[in-house]
């Protein structure tokens, strides 16, 4: 991953984890296991998700709801409860040679295989699982109420926060007791061991303050994909990614994770290996469809819990609360300016009646957006830009695509300037496999601003050597329709987003997988109107050649081209 991602990787795998529970004497009832995240060694502290301990309450996953319910003493769980964690060892050798702990990959062990002759020669691939007890389940009660606040009604209609897909067979005991134990978390002591305490002291992690990190932010999350089914292979297994969108302690990033990464730490790049989050939902579904963002909730605010319900449940717990980790102090403590990169405070939400998507500022009273956002007939709509939430200026369509033309465009004239906005430079090439970023007002509206998507240029589509569609990687989602597309490093406005992918024979659509229109089909007509007022170069837009058509019916032969589900 780089320079920039070596210290943050080293501290990931030193505090990753994985968390198995299961009953005493009952093989038969099988296990159940998540990620987590080392705190400290000596004594060993682990954070990891509440979700697995659901089965074990004595009161049921009800008391997770109950009112004022912020923790729970670790005997609320039942006292057949038996707890194991296990990790990778703490030291990696610099020059790559397996060192204590660490021996080449043993696929025979995952597999339940007999070791050939040389795997007996070999060192255990991972420490063996230690024995844990259950100080407390701890929640964040502004996690969960900005949780109801941003999904409200919605949720048992719409949303999935399971770690199944929606045609996945989950009882709805199963589905309701994990959305119950959405934003709690548990807090473990790992049982020393008196022959490995005198080496095992990894570092403690560092915790980023809440609203340290900007939107954009690269993240780096670590956990083991399906808990403890083959750590050989899965343990602290990595993703990369931003931080999309937040609101309160509730995050949201565009790292894919897996089910079994719930708890599971994710850090910061700069300062290197601050942890910013535990994963509190790894697959999100919203209307069958998934979202491809992973549900965060921020460690600092966990923590402040932890430090309190220790000191009320255990008087005497002073000791083991002193040693949470601590938050980073000064520059990281002071309160943020900007919320994110520069270029991403152009996009702007757009409404127009019921209809709302995103947009671009490409001059201080001129937006351009896409025309099934801002339709033709369309006599005004509202924009509101990402610098004041409370600000609303009214404009009107001046000009949009006909149906008929592959570039899904429209033109929106402002009454007023939009004070405070930047105005992106416009990029006149395109690099294949540059970092890129979306911008856009999917999936939550304005409940918490735009969210940023971080990919790669994957594509660039040319007819006669002239760019026609661009595609990437990025996460694009309904309401995402005419946001900007930016290159992640120059800041540059490389299009404009049109459609994501929807297979028709399944009904499935891909959000990593979607197109946007070249800026530079549109920079010359829009610079023309914006100095003399003429439509007559956006007109053109609606007389493209038959190849450029093609292009956008993705090569088939259609009548007329298709509209974006956006």
């Amino acid at each position: 991953m780089g320079r920039q991602w070596g210290p943050a990787m080293r501290v990931a795998e030193q505090t990753g984890c994985v968390v198995s529970a299961s009953r005493a004497g009952q093989p038969e009832a099988g296990s159940w296991s998540c990620s987590g995240v080392i705190l400290s060694r000596r004594p060993g502290l682990v954070l990891c998700h509440g979700g697995i301990f659901t089965p074990f309450l004595r009161a049921g996953s009800g008391a997770l709801t109950a009112a004022g319910a912020a923790f729970l003493p670790g005997d609320s769980c039942s006292e057949d409860l038996r707890l194991h964690v296990q990790w990778s060892p703490t030291a990696a050798s610099p020059v790559g040679r397996p060192e204590r702990g660490r021996p080449a990959l043993c696929t025979p062990q995952c597999a339940g295989l007999e070791s050939g002759p040389l795997a007996g020669h070999r060192e255990p691939p991972l420490q063996l699982p230690h024995p844990a007890e259950l100080l407390l389940l701890l929640c964040c009660p502004a996690f969960r109420a900005h949780f109801a606040h941003l999904f409200g009604s919605e949720t048992a209609e719409q949303w999935r926060f399971a770690s199944t897909a929606p045609d996945a067979e989950v009882s709805e005991d199963e589905e309701e007791d994990q959305l119950r134990a959405l934003g709690w978390f548990a807090l473990l002591r790992v049982r020393p061991v008196p022959e490995e305490e005198a080496d095992e002291c990894g570092p403690r992690v560092a915790v980023a303050p809440l609203g340290a990190v900007p939107k954009g932010a690269p993240l780096l999350a670590c956990g083991s994909p399906f808990g403890t089914f083959c750590p050989d292979i899965f343990l602290n297994t990595l993703s990369r990614g931003v931080l999309s969108n937040a609101t309160g302690p509730l995050l949201l990033t565009d790292a894919r994770c897996l089910p079994g990464t719930e708890g599971g730490g994710v850090f910061a790049a700069r300062p290197p290996g601050v942890l910013v989050a535990l994963v509190a939902a790894p697959l999100c579904w919203k209307s069958r469809e998934w979202v491809g963002l992973t549900l965060l909730c921020a460690a600092a605010p966990l923590l402040r819990a932890a430090r309190t319900a220790l000191g009320r449940l255990r008087p005497c717990a002073a000791s083991l609360a002193a040693l949470l980790p601590p938050e980073v102090g000064a520059p990281w403590g002071l309160p943020l300016r900007d919320p994110g990169p520069p270029w991403a405070a152009a996009a702007v939400l757009v409404e127009c009646g019921t209809v709302w998507g995103s947009g671009v500022v490409v001059a201080p009273r001129l937006v351009v957006t896409c025309r099934h956002v801002a339709p033709r007939e369309a006599s005004r709509v509202v924009v509101r830009p990402t610098t004041s939430k409370s600000a609303k200026i009214w404009g009107h369509v001046v000009f949009a695509t006909r149906e008929t033309s592959p570039y899904d465009i429209a033109v929106v004239s402002l009454e007023e300037d939009l004070e405070g906005v930047p105005i992106p430079v416009p990029t006149e090439h395109f690099h294949k496999g540059e970092a890129v970023s979306v911008v856009g007002f999917g999936i939550f509206g304005q409940a918490c601003g735009p969210s940023v998507t971080s990919g790669i240029l994957s594509a660039v589509v040319q007819v006669d050597e002239t760019p026609v569609m661009l595609q990437t990687t990025c996460a694009v989602h309904g309401g995402s329709s005419g946001g900007p597309l930016f290159s992640t490093y120059s800041g540059d406005l490389l299009g404009i987003v049109a459609s994501n992918t929807r297979d028709n024979n399944t009904g499935a659509t891909y959000p990593h997988l979607n197109f946007s229109i070249p800026i530079t089909v549109l920079q010359p007509a829009l610079q023309q109107y914006s100095e003399t007022g003429d439509l007559g170069s956006l007109r053109e837009l609606d007389h493209v050649a038959e190849p450029v058509r093609v292009v956008w019916r993705l090569q088939q032969p259609l009548a007329e081209a298709p509209r974006s589900k956006l």
